[in-house]
């Protein structure tokens, strides 16, 4: 969140709603593109800016191949730097790469469900200059597509701009240490035996390799938060969290109380409740009195929060009332995690209910910019525009292209944010949430970059989806009525595809 002015307001829908989709282009004609001189800077139509010339070109580790690590090696390498990702899977993708069910004990990189669609079209959530449009050969045509067909975008970016050639897959990060007599930075990693077919065996020795700065793009819907509960721990039902959930079909018969009612928990709410027995959705933040069946469903209630759980299996909620539930399934959200980054912790960073302390901006650590960034911490956001901003801002610091203020000004801004938040009633917990102001803050990214603000079209597209998913969360990725925010995006994606 910066501390730029808040607030955004939401662009009114009509009530009608009728099915409409955005005329496609063809394989051929983006991959044409793919062929020519480098694509001009995001969301810009200026064709006569100039390609700024690199004043330093760095050796930089960045860490994870998500689409935030692309997106940092695409503007990396665009800046004149040499990347090296490490990626500890067998693929880029990151979150949305599917793992089918296993054994709970299993470690898992990925928390995609099998059923998971997109909550936001399409065309606002691709990258800026690459459109997230259905082509021959998409597994998934519709405007809010499976995690198939986000995947298959994101290996397409690779693909185009020819990325994981600067990919290491199956190389796990272990240690960012910064070597204090130069200022640079060693990385130790290893190789995963089992990402590389080796079964069996152990993982290879640990790797030493000198960086001059490191970006760390690894995610943070990994290690999962779980809600604290008095009395969980005499409870003798089974407990879990929406990173471990993939399909329906385990809660057969059984009565489930689900923590949490926001994308995930609604979702999986309803889908669980075609099998289960009994589904009880918690929202913390409805009255304590709430207790009510779900409009076209015989087995769903919303209800306040979990009073307690005890050791008769029985879930009490705020309302009074009780289940016995044979689950708890905590849709709780996730904890910021940087194992790697332990030893610098003590004195650089810190972790603190998820505010990452002190962050410039949300990328930079003061006290060691530009040569230690972060791209995509913030969350309510539409996340791939801004991670290629951010990606922007950090290439164009680490080349000298663009100026950061000094460490003090900038921790000066970093009091001031936290300043404004506790002002505001805002919890530590959402520091890094841009619910309010993500374009605000994408604006002011573009403008240090040297780039056009995001377009007004992906601005109101965004407002409009979020407030139909309100007003219609059982049918909104089916029905919308803004044709004329589509016309306007297919519009201005026609500069991509470079039909001639």
């Amino acid at each position: 969140m910066a501390s730029a002015p808040r607030g955004a307001a939401l662009v009114k829908m009509h009530t009608s709603s009728t099915r409409a989709t955005i005329p496609a282009p063809t394989t051929t004609s983006i991959r044409r593109a793919a062929a020519g001189s480098r694509p001009p800077p995001p969301g810009s139509d200026r064709a006569t800016m100039a390609t700024p010339t690199p004043m330093r070109s760095l050796r930089v580790a960045v860490i994870g191949a998500g689409a935030a690590g692309l997106a940092a090696a695409r503007e990396l390498r665009r800046e004149g730097h040499s990347p090296v990702v490490f990626e500890r899977g067998a693929g880029v993708g990151g979150t949305w790469i599917y793992e089918p069910p296993a054994p709970e004990e299993e470690d898992r990189h990925s928390s995609m469900y099998e059923s998971l669609r997109t909550n936001l079209p399409r065309e606002v959530m691709g990258f800026l200059d690459f459109p997230f449009a259905a082509v021959p050969g998409s597994l998934d045509a519709r405007r809010f597509p499976r995690h198939e067909e986000v995947l298959r975008y994101i290996e397409e970016f690779a693909r185009r701009f020819d990325l994981s050639g600067l990919v290491r897959f199956g190389a796990e990060v272990t240690a960012v240490v910064r070597v204090l007599q130069d200022g640079r930075w060693t990385v130790r990693w290893r190789k995963k035996a089992a990402d590389a077919g080796a079964a069996g065996e152990e993982d290879e020795e640990e790797q030493e390799e000198a960086y001059d700065a490191v970006v760390v793009c690894n995610g943070h819907y990994t290690e999962p938060r779980i809600a604290d509960i008095p009395g969980v721990d005499a409870w003798p039902g089974k407990q879990m969290h929406s990173h471990s959930y993939r399909v329906p079909d385990p809660f057969l018969d059984q009565v489930v109380v689900i923590i949490g009612a926001k994308n995930s928990g609604g979702d999986i709410s309803r889908e669980i409740a075609g099998v289960a027995r009994e589904v009880h959705m918690v929202n913390r933040a409805s009255p304590a009195a709430t207790c009510e069946r779900l409009p076209g469903y015989h087995n769903l209630w919303l209800r306040s929060m979990v009073e307690r759980a005890d050791p008769d299996g029985s879930v009490a909620f705020r309302d009074g009332g009780s289940v016995r539930a044979d689950v708890i399934l905590h849709c709780t959200g996730y904890k910021y995690s940087f194992p790697f980054l332990e030893q610098q912790q003590g004195s650089i960073i810190s972790v603190d209910d998820n505010r990452i302390h002190p962050l410039y901006k949300h990328v930079f650590v003061p006290q060691l910019a530009p040569s230690l960034a972060f791209v995509g911490l913030p969350f309510k956001v539409i996340p791939f525009p801004l991670v290629q901003l951010q990606a922007s801002w950090v290439a164009g610091a680490l080349s000298g292209r663009v100026q950061l203020p000094s460490e003090e000004e900038m921790m000066e801004d970093v009091r001031a944010l936290y300043a404004e938040l506790e002002a505001m009633g805002w919890p530590v917990l959402h520091t890094h949430c841009l619910k309010h102001n993500q374009f605000e803050y994408d604006d002011w990214l573009a403008e240090q970059c040297g780039h056009a603000k995001v377009e007004e079209w992906r601005k109101s597209m965004y407002d409009a989806a979020s407030k139909k998913k309100v007003e219609c969360p059982e049918t909104y990725r089916e029905e919308w009525d803004d044709h004329d925010l589509m016309d306007q995006a297919n519009q201005d994606f026609q500069k991509y595809y470079c039909i001639l």
